[in-house]
């Protein structure tokens, strides 16, 4: 074998391992449960709000770990769908924010994540946010135009594919994309990411089929999820839509953006909501 052909050999299998590697810690590279920990570091307490603690059971029998956060003054209650890591302590900003808005908030961990018991799977995950609707539907008994679907991030696949299967009073994205295999052909040009892609998390494709008002909101200095792929699932859906710019990066783009952010928000649910 000459020297070019092993180094040709040599790059072609190491290219292979790429995408072994890819292809089986697919997993791994989506959910990042134990980061930065599984433990709580605080409850909505912290910033001045009551709460319940409470625990939702999915349709396949798994147990969820989830608050609810009242508004006394509210008639509407959004139902939180967070990012790929932490848990739902890490979001107590966003909750205050949705509660200084007037709503309640039902915030949950998917499977696997805190308190939550399970195995991580992209089914899994969307029989999650079910649970979360039926326990606004069937136990505290509101109306679905009462229950506003909010996701960041990975987050923003489970409030689009439910609102494909229900009809609140309005879905809200904020730093999604719009599936995973577009995001990894963006983010790894040189690999074949739409031949290994073992999960979809398919955002345009959901969003086809989505009759709410829409709210999608990106930062163009996201640096994990490309604006692109905000504007993406804006150009696939169908009116009423609307689009809110803000910036900063991906985990703080919403408290450097504070004013613009809340701004759309109240504007946003004012038009669809709050009637």
């Amino acid at each position: 074998m000459s020297t070019l052909t092993g180094l040709v050999a040599a790059g072609l299998l190491f290219y292979l391992s790429i995408c072994l590697f890819m292809y089986f810690k697919q997993a791994d590279l989506i959910y990042f449960p134990n980061s930065p920990a599984r433990e709580l570091s605080a409850t909505p307490a912290a910033v001045g709000l009551e709460y319940e603690d409470i625990r939702l059971t999915t349709a396949d029998g798994v147990r969820l770990h989830a608050w609810y956060v009242p508004n006394r003054q509210a008639k509407y209650t959004l139902l939180f769908s967070h990012g790929n890591a932490g848990n739902i302590s890490h979001r107590l900003d966003s909750i205050k924010i949705f509660h200084e808005l007037g709503l309640s908030v039902l915030i949950y961990d998917y499977r696997g994540y805190g308190q939550s018991e399970g195995k991580l799977s992209e089914a899994g995950t969307y029989h999650d946010v079910r649970a979360g609707w039926h326990y606004l539907v069937n136990t505290l008994h509101l109306s679905p135009d009462q229950i506003v679907l909010f996701g960041r991030s990975l987050g923003g696949a489970m409030a689009s594919k439910l609102a494909t299967e229900v009809k609140p009073c309005g879905l809200i994205l904020e730093s999604a994309f719009a599936s995973v295999p577009d995001l990894a052909a963006m983010l790894y040009p040189f690999l074949p990411t739409r031949l290994l892609a073992r999960f979809q998390y398919n955002n345009v494709d959901h969003i086809k089929h989505n009759k709410a008002p829409l709210l999608v909101i990106h930062s163009k200095g996201d640096e994990m999820i490309p604006w692109q792929q905000g504007r993406a699932i804006y150009a696939a859906a169908v009116s009423p839509k609307s689009w809110l710019d803000i910036h900063g990066g991906h985990n703080d783009g919403f408290m450097a953006s504070y004013d613009t952010y809340t701004r759309g928000l109240r504007e946003f649910l004012n038009q669809h909501c709050f009637k």
